[in-house]
Order: C-alpha cells, then sequence, then structure tokens
C-alpha cells in the first residue's frame, strides 16, 4: 500500500504568460519581469516569497525599455 495524497497539490501561483525572452540589459524576462534565478527557483520558494516579488514586478517593467516591450504588445 502506497502512502498517496488524497488530493493533488494547489497549484503554483505564477505571473508566467508564456513570453520567455530576456532582456540583456536588465536581466529581465520580458513577458513576466522575473530574474531569470527567480524562474528558476520558483517552485522551491515559499509562497510567502513568491506573494513579495510579484509585489514588485509591475514597478520593474520601467527596467526594460519601452521599444522592447512594444515587440510584445
Amino acid at each position: 500500500m502506497t502512502d498517496l495524497p488524497l488530493r493533488p497539490p494547489a497549484p503554483i501561483k505564477t505571473p508566467c504568460i508564456k513570453v520567455c525572452v530576456v532582456d540583456g540589459e536588465s536581466g529581465l524576462c520580458m513577458g513576466c519581469y522575473r530574474k531569470l534565478s527567480e524562474v528558476a527557483g520558483w517552485a522551491k520558494l515559499t509562497d510567502e516569497a513568491r506573494a513579495s516579488i510579484m509585489d514588485e514586478l509591475s514597478s520593474r517593467r520601467d527596467r526594460i525599455r519601452p521599444e522592447k516591450l512594444a515587440m510584445f504588445g
């Protein structure tokens, strides 16, 4: 008998919009504005750490030149 969970784990909240292009100048993903290290370690972060990062994402947009962002709508 195996000890399987009774229900699947809750999905992890993510800002990913499936536009995975890193801006070389800022080091941020042009889709979600996360750093590569944040994207790579997202599943290992606590809910609180993910929430903290997500709270800062909108302010990170200004670190990417507007003409680059225009390519993605």
